[in-house]
């Protein structure tokens, strides 16, 4: 995994559920790019179709509360998010997405819809490159970090069953 990443940031509040991240009449595939392609549908109609690869989301309090469904951050993924930043997430959520390989960081952000921001996941450091800024998190650890460059838990456990 790329020790830094940038991304255009799209701006969520409050309680994200996972109902509203990927809506249940879908949960009939496990495919991350048909999944994706109902991200946010029934909140946001525009998300899927504009989201681009390697885009942020920024929340605010418990992104991902809700049933505790791996789909959600499986559409992430397959509509091309590459980080989800929130002040907390529910945490089924959290062990889902780093599970499958969605990293998040725990940190709060100013940043407007549409801003470019840079994450290091080893420094810690989320930096708004419009108003260059700089926030604070917890660096995540190199074991995470190794979950996460893998594609997941099973692909990391894949991967060491066959050294």
């Amino acid at each position: 995994m790329d020790e830094r990443i940038r991304g255009r940031v799209w701006v969520f509040g409050d309680n994200v559920d996972t109902d509203q991240i990927i809506p249940a009449e879908y949960l009939v595939t496990g495919d991350p790019v048909e999944l994706g392609s109902h991200a946010f549908e029934k909140v946001r109609p525009e998300f899927a179709e504009q989201v681009e690869e390697g885009d942020i989301i920024l929340a605010a309090d418990n992104f991902g509360c809700g049933s505790s469904r791996e789909h959600a951050p499986r559409a992430l993924l397959g509509c091309g998010v590459k980080c989800v930043i929130a002040r907390s997430f529910a945490r089924i959520f959290y062990r889902n997405s780093i599970n499958i390989g969605l990293p998040l960081v725990e940190c709060e952000v100013e940043a407007g819809e549409g801003d470019e921001v840079e994450v290091s996941f080893k420094t810690g450091k989320v930096r708004n490159l419009k108003t260059g800024k700089e926030y604070d998190f917890k660096a995540l650890p190199e074991f995470l970090l190794s979950l996460i460059d893998s594609g997941g838990l099973v692909e990391y456990t894949r991967e060491k069953l066959r050294k």
